[in-house]
């Protein structure tokens, strides 16, 4: 068995968030991520991470908390399993999977969720890593899927009404985006210099609060692009991703 740490209120200030380790460019986006997270504790929010420097952690909390457009009711919500580099084949993603699976039994909830495609898509979880787990598709919308793993026959938790609008009335580019992924920052703050340099008029919608998480107009981890009132992606763009949009759509 490896190592582990829970981030909590008096080592999140000292320890490193993994995905964006050493990165110069994302540690705006660390610092919001670290304030985002030392906000959401209280909620039940848990990081726990192997006690190494590598991208290997996994980040889960109440569905009913989780900033996220899903909705149920004793059940953990997945945002993130990601286990990088070096640290694979370890059985390491088993082994996290594991403690939040013995967490919820422990809680006396009534299972776990996550979001994932139908087919692999960049910023999600394996699909079929979690059904081998026993997760199974719970709903779905396009080939978004949400996937859960029932201790019992209560209800198992949905999209959101909102979330499968998959739209909006606004033409423009429209991002919503919130501080739960440290690289969000730094990519925002890139498109807003492009849009003011181009005179591409880009539409930043900052979900902040849980109310509008729970709100937002389609699939939603941390980011979603809308253009021309359809959504595009949950995948956070770059300036390149950025103008292939603007030129396919």
């Amino acid at each position: 068995m490896h190592e582990y740490i829970n981030l909590n209120a008096d080592n999140l200030a000292c320890e490193h968030l993994c995905c964006a380790i050493g990165d110069p460019k994302h540690q705006v986006g660390v610092a919001c991520k670290k304030e985002w997270l030392k906000n959401k504790l209280a909620d039940g929010h848990v990081f726990r991470k192997l006690d190494a420097r590598g991208k290997t952690f996994i980040e889960y909390e109440p569905v009913e908390t989780a900033w996220v457009p899903v909705v149920g009711h004793h059940y953990f919500y997945i945002y993130c399993l990601w286990v990088a580099g070096s640290f694979k084949g370890q059985g390491i993603a088993r082994e996290l999977l594991d403690h939040a699976i013995t967490d919820a039994r422990k809680k006396k909830l009534s299972g776990l969720c996550t979001l994932v495609a139908a087919k692999k898509k960049p910023f999600l979880g394996e699909k079929k890593f979690f059904v081998h787990f026993g997760f199974r598709v719970v709903d779905s919308i396009n080939d978004y899927e949400l996937l859960a793993l029932s201790f019992d026959d209560q209800s198992a938790p949905r999209f959101s009404d909102t979330a499968r609008r998959m739209a909006i009335d606004n033409p423009e580019l429209t991002i919503y985006y919130s501080h739960a992924c440290p690289f969000v920052a730094h990519q925002i703050d890139q498109l807003r210099d492009y849009a003011a340099a181009q005179n591409v008029p880009i539409n930043f919608v900052h979900v902040d609060s849980l109310e509008k998480a729970k709100n937002v107009p389609g699939v939603f981890n941390n980011w979603a692009t809308f253009y021309r009132g359809h959504f595009v992606s949950h995948q956070i763009l770059n300036v390149a991703a950025l103008e292939k949009i603007l030129a396919t759509n």
